[in-house]
């Protein structure tokens, strides 16, 4: 079995989850591969703490990226930064020879995510994956089975979308998420949007325009002292877009909201078809609601608790519930098991790539377009304005 050595930079919520994972690597049958945690980078002491006294593991913690990419312990990298220092990290981890285990959006913006992709072909050995658990939950995985042999038919109208009510709180201080500067201009569309178009972009439904609707639902928070200060980005966005599917055009609707009453952080994917229907949200993890089209028979939603069926197989029985961190572990370990393999291997299920972010960055870029003409906007139009 291959030990893969990964570091760590960033030490936030999404870090410990990461470093969480691999602690109980006991779980999951991945006989390709044993991870361990070998460095730790964040400018926050007390967050590098956290790590160095969980991992026996970690022989270095530093504040400076650079020294941990200049470290012969690591093979790996899980980046986690704001997105404004996307470009810089991720193409700096890749010359290093490091493979990327990177946050969403994979660049600030656009020239940002071109930025890295021409890094990433400069070093075609390494592997270059975007986080996104999501489509790891057992539900999901037979949505995307029964996509794949034909199950709905022409599809009719696809619906994804991730929900958060954490900004309702309309004293809730600002953050870094609410500065263009560092957030972007993509808003709410940057830090979820990948969530949202990874299942449509892996299955193919791509979209080929977009008519946007983005709302700055609060425009000042309180800063550091109390202070208002005026919010820049997005709170939440609606894109209509017109697909590419089985059968022709259908309606593809993509909801990225962090104002959305009553929705604690719920992510869903509903697929309508001519033959077949299913509906799957992380508001009840092991509930796929799925309806065959027979003629003359009723039309009624089937409910199924689907359990503990994960993409690698673990200790977990059946029966049992799959959760958020489990969709987390079971994301690792498709990113090692494909470094172990290699970047062209196939994998039981794969997670978002490179091509995938520069195809999300292309619808957002078009959202942003359309927003602000308040008309529909090509998507291969804006890229190829981008291009030139």
């Amino acid at each position: 079995m291959a030990q893969l050595r990964l570091g760590i930079i960033g030490g936030g919520l999404m870090g410990k989850e990461i470093c969480s994972a691999l602690a109980r690597w006991c779980h999951i049958s991945v006989g390709s591969v044993e991870p361990v945690v070998t460095a730790i980078c964040d400018t926050n002491p007390e967050a590098r703490a956290w790590f160095t006294e969980r991992v026996p593991t970690i022989a270095l913690a530093t504040s400076d990226y650079r020294e941990l990419l200049a470290s012969s312990d690591v093979d790996a990298v899980y980046c986690a930064v704001p997105h404004n220092l996307h470009r810089a990290l991720y193409c700096d981890l890749l010359s290093a020879g490091k493979h990327l285990f990177g946050e969403k959006p994979f660049g600030i913006d656009a020239e940002a995510n071109a930025a890295i992709a021409a890094e990433a072909a400069r070093h075609p050995e390494l592997v270059v994956r975007c986080s996104s658990q999501y489509p790891f939950f057992p539900a999901c995985q037979r949505i995307v089975r029964d996509a794949r042999e034909g199950r709905f038919g022409a599809l009719l109208e696809v619906e994804a979308g991730f929900l958060h009510s954490s900004d309702m709180d309309l004293r809730k201080p600002k953050n870094w998420k609410r500065d263009v500067a560092i957030n972007g201009a993509y808003g709410c569309m940057g830090d979820l949007g990948m969530h949202v178009l990874h299942l449509p972009l892996r299955l193919g439904w791509s979209p080929r325009n977009v008519r946007a609707i983005l709302s700055n639902v609060v425009p000042e928070r309180p800063g550091p002292d109390g202070t208002m200060l005026p919010t820049e980005t997005w709170d939440n966005a609606t894109l209509l877009c017109e697909a590419d599917g089985p059968g022709g055009a259908f309606p593809l609707t993509l909801k990225t909201q962090r104002m959305a009453p009553g929705e604690m952080n719920t992510w869903y994917l509903t697929v309508k078809g001519a033959e077949f229907s299913a509906h799957f949200s992380t508001k009840h993890p092991r509930t796929l609601l799925t309806m065959p089209y027979r003629r003359g028979e009723v039309q009624a939603w089937h409910q199924e608790d689907v359990g503990y069926q994960s993409v690698y197989p673990a200790v977990t029985g059946a029966i049992f519930e799959f959760g958020f961190p489990d969709a987390v572990q079971q994301m690792v370990a498709a990113f090692c098991d494909q470094v172990v393999q290699g970047p062209h291997a196939e994998l039981p299920f794969a997670c978002a790539s490179l091509d995938e972010t520069r195809r999300h960055h292309a619808v957002l870029t078009a959202a942003l377009a359309s927003h602000a003409s308040c008309q529909v906007v090509s998507i291969s139009d804006v890229h190829d304005e981008r291009s030139r």
